[in-house]
């Protein structure tokens, strides 16, 4: 059985500058899965649509690619099958330096599955969701620099069998011995429940006190991640299996299944906005306090600490 792991410790507060993240947050979504980008099919115009989006996000933010790269472009390619063409899938990979050269993977896919029978299939929710959530990530280390280095990648190819985190990782930037962490993000904005998985404390237990959260309104359960489940079991099911491949260790944060999953309905209507804000910020504390190696017991310090004064 899956296990609530968040402890509210604080109220929340809203901030205007709280809003004006909230607004950039759904406003990537709305923009990424609108009818313009044709839901986002690997190597179609779509795809190119909404790299150039990302690009000029990544730079609006102030991210710079990889010292090492001339841009935040790796390209890949996808053989075809049955003697079709081969495919290019292009990931974008950012970089914040940190304090030390250990480095955690931030990600998240942007790729969907496009036009089926003239119906554009834009992915609300999966992906342009993960990728929103991401950005956010990307503007609060831009101004709050990190104890460990983040590379920010946003794949492609996903939903071709995770071929650009593949990808990545056979043409990693840095040794794969630096990475120290994956933390995915796909489908994390629907969830009529109110319910966010974080998938991964199953085999990396050693996680688990770092999911503290400041806020009350959402349930972020452990779950999804026991070989035993099956189908049930999510270790692989996103870019995180490819991660977990190479024995690097990850946590995978996203919903449950629901009707609008795969269909033309993955509208940005259709997903839980304030479910959606709610996520992407208990996501946020949970790597800051990753970065930060604040657990459990350091935090209730803390508490006690602001008690006394």
């Amino acid at each position: 059985m899956a296990l609530t792991l968040f402890i509210s410790c604080n109220t929340v507060k809203t901030t205007p500058n709280a809003t004006k993240v909230s607004q950039e947050l759904l406003k990537d979504v709305e923009i990424l899965s609108s009818d313009a980008y044709e839901g986002r099919k690997t190597g179609t115009k779509g795809a190119v649509m909404a790299r150039k989006y990302l690009t000029d996000r990544l730079k609006e933010i102030g991210l710079k690619p990889y010292p090492t790269q001339l841009s935040y472009e790796q390209a890949f390619e996808i053989k075809g099958r049955d003697g079709a063409e081969a495919i290019q899938g292009i990931n974008l990979v950012a970089f914040i330096p940190g304090k030390s050269d250990n480095v955690i993977v931030i990600s998240a896919h942007y790729d969907h599955i496009g036009i089926i029978k003239n119906e554009i299939y834009n992915g609300a929710d999966d992906n342009a969701s993960g990728v929103a959530g991401l950005l956010q990530f990307a503007k609060y280390f831009s101004k709050n620099k990190p104890n460990n280095s983040l590379i920010f990648a946003i794949f492609d190819g996903e939903e071709m069998g995770l071929q650009g985190a593949k990808a990545f990782l056979a043409n990693s930037p840095v040794s794969l011995e630096k990475i120290k962490l994956n933390i995915n993000m796909d489908m994390i904005s629907h969830n009529d429940k109110g319910e966010l998985y974080a998938v991964g404390t199953f085999k990396y237990p050693e996680l688990k006190p770092y999911f503290i959260t400041t806020n009350p309104n959402i349930k972020v359960l452990f779950g999804h991640d026991d070989p035993k489940l099956g189908k049930e079991d999510w270790t692989n099911q996103s870019d995180q299996g490819a991660f977990n491949a190479k024995n690097i260790p990850f946590l995978y944060f996203g919903v449950e299944d629901h009707k609008d999953y795969h269909k033309a309905t993955d509208e940005y209507q259709n997903i839980n906005k304030a479910f959606f804000i709610d996520a992407a910020n208990a996501i946020q504390e949970v790597i800051i306090n990753i970065d930060k190696q604040r657990d459990i017991r350091a935090i209730f310090r803390e508490n006690l600490q602001m008690k006394k004064q």
